[in-house]
């Protein structure tokens, strides 16, 4: 049997038909994990929620200790994603392992929370690559031009048109895609661990006193709990651990390709992202207010442009914005998969319009504009205020942390068989659990704290606002008299009757034979044959 044809066997035990392509390798599948995660722009978009809250100390410190954590949450999803590789990914394993009593309703909160969190992620990437465009635009005016709300969300939607319609190719072209993608991460890291030091002015070099000890504090929180909440840029930097999850049924060999990407992404981010803050760290002088308050509107460009110069920073910050263009178009492609899934399953309002395949490009060309409709919606945001528009960023982290928490725990908690896949911690898949969702939870809590001690309406953090409205209506749209999910939502569906499989013995002596596979739900959630 080939890996293919072990991987569509491997599917339909879970109670699904093969309706992809397997067109993605195992570093394909590194590449889209690393790829979302895309370090250089990540850093970009999210500095400016790390600098005001402890300088240098932020940058160094803040990313190594979040960087251990993370990949605790690494670990514990990629145990799951061997056990059982579907693009549903979370919310089918809630239902699996689950107590019977709260599975249903808990696979849902999981789905929408998970739904939310994508969508949020797709908006939050393309609004920060449309503020890093629009701040080449400024540097290359020699800072005349200030871009207005209104344009920055024209870009910001041109943006998501483009990402629409690649992310609606076929899976091998996508696929393929993620070598060029991995290629251009590195190298850009690189270029500004090694190129920004070297060219860096003297009256911008830090001594090592300040770059691995300043700290800085412009907001008015105590030194302790300022510093706590620039953990935004490094969570919402290192995350997207379910990317690989969701395109497990694109990719070979899944059940060892998809938990070995979610790990190795995670890590390799966490080192090449700790290496950048340092070199930023050496490199941005001293003066932290007016980095936040140059009219390029950028930190991390100003920092460059402090050190490379107006040339310099172009050709640099052009490949930044670049890279992170390519981020928006792996993100919306997973963001599509995790919602192709979900309506698959039933759960999303009209989803017999979204759960359809291409059948010229065999990809879910209706879950990808469903998407990219949802994060226009979100960016809408901006027009309320800067905190409204960052509460996006944070919008990322509450909605994914609760989608993983909750297949987490329901693997602990919910008194059902675990059967781990090739990927394994053995004993240790327990205390690195708990690690990672206290971890969560308390990264959640942080990040609903507002910007300053004293906000007023436009400082205000409006994640609760956004995410407990979200929250509160998907259980409206549950509980909901004879139309809510709770009268016809059972879990994930079996929507696959039989499937050949090979005789060993025939397989043996040269000849096959097609043997018929009924495949029902267990009290698990889990396909039976």
């Amino acid at each position: 049997m080939s890996s293919n044809d072990a991987d569509a066997a491997a599917l339909a035990r879970l109670g699904y038909k093969q309706e992809f392509k397997r067109a993605f390798t195992p570093l394909e599948v590194f590449g889209i994990g690393f790829s979302i995660i895309g370090l250089v722009p990540s850093i970009a978009s999210v500095l400016v929620y790390a600098l005001p809250n402890g300088g240098p100390t932020a940058l160094v410190w803040g990313w190594a200790v979040c960087s251990v954590f993370l990949i605790f949450i690494a670990m514990a999803l990629a145990e799951l994603g061997s056990a059982a590789p579907t693009s549903g990914g979370l919310y089918f394993w809630t239902y699996r392992y689950a107590a019977p009593r709260w599975k249903t309703l808990l696979s849902w909160v999981c789905g929408y929370s998970n739904t939310i969190g994508n969508i949020a992620a797709v908006a939050s990437v393309d609004w920060g690559c449309a503020v890093q465009l629009m701040a080449a635009v400024s540097i290359g005016s020699d800072m005349t031009f200030a871009p207005s709300t209104q344009q920055i969300f024209g870009v910001y939607a041109a943006l998501l048109i483009c990402h629409a319609c690649i992310a609606s190719l076929a899976t091998a072209v996508i696929a393929r895609l993620q070598g060029v993608y991995i290629v251009l991460n590195v190298l850009l890291c690189l270029a500004i661990i090694i190129a920004v030091p070297a060219a860096t002015p003297s009256e911008f070099r830090n001594k090592a006193s300040y770059a691995f000890g300043g700290f800085d504090n412009l907001y008015g929180w105590p030194n302790g709990f300022a510093f706590v909440l620039s953990f935004l840029a490094p969570l919402w930097s290192i995350g997207g651990f379910d990317s690989s999850v969701h395109i497990s049924e694109e990719a070979s060999n899944a059940s060892v390709a998809v938990p070995w990407a979610t790990v190795g992404a995670a890590s390799i981010a966490g080192i090449l992202g700790w290496a950048i803050n340092v070199a930023l760290s050496f490199c941005m002088g001293t003066d932290i207010e007016n980095i936040m308050s140059n009219p390029i509107g950028q930190p991390m460009a100003t920092i460059i442009f402090n050190s490379l110069g107006k040339k310099g920073t172009l050709a640099i910050w052009s490949i930044i914005v670049f890279v992170q263009f390519l981020m928006g178009t792996s993100m919306l492609t997973v963001c599509s998969r995790q919602i192709f899934a979900f309506s698959r399953d039933g759960a999303l309002p009209g989803s017999y319009y979204i759960y359809r395949i291409n059948p010229r490009t065999l990809t879910p060309v209706n879950s990808v504009w469903f998407a990219a409709f949802f994060a226009l919606l979100l960016g809408l945001l901006a027009f309320a205020g800067p905190s409204a528009i960052s509460a996006i960023f944070s919008l990322v982290v509450a909605g994914q942390y609760l989608a993983y928490s909750l297949p987490i725990g329901s693997r602990f908690f919910g008194g059902q068989t675990w059967e781990p896949g090739p990927f394994t911690l053995g004993w240790l898949g327990k205390p690195v659990a708990f690690i990672a969702l206290a971890w969560m939870l308390f990264s959640v809590v942080v990040l609903s704290f507002p910007t300053t001690p004293t906000p007023t309406a436009q400082d205000m953090n409006y994640t609760v606002v956004v995410y407990g409205g979200w929250i509160v209506l998907c259980l409206i749209y549950y509980y909901l008299p004879v139309y809510g999910g709770k009268h016809w939502f059972t879990g994930p569906r079996a929507n696959i009757e039989k499937q050949p499989v090979e005789d060993d013995e025939s397989s043996a002596g040269g000849e096959e034979k097609a043997e018929k596979v009924v495949v029902q739900w267990d009290s698990k959630g889990c396909g039976m044959t």
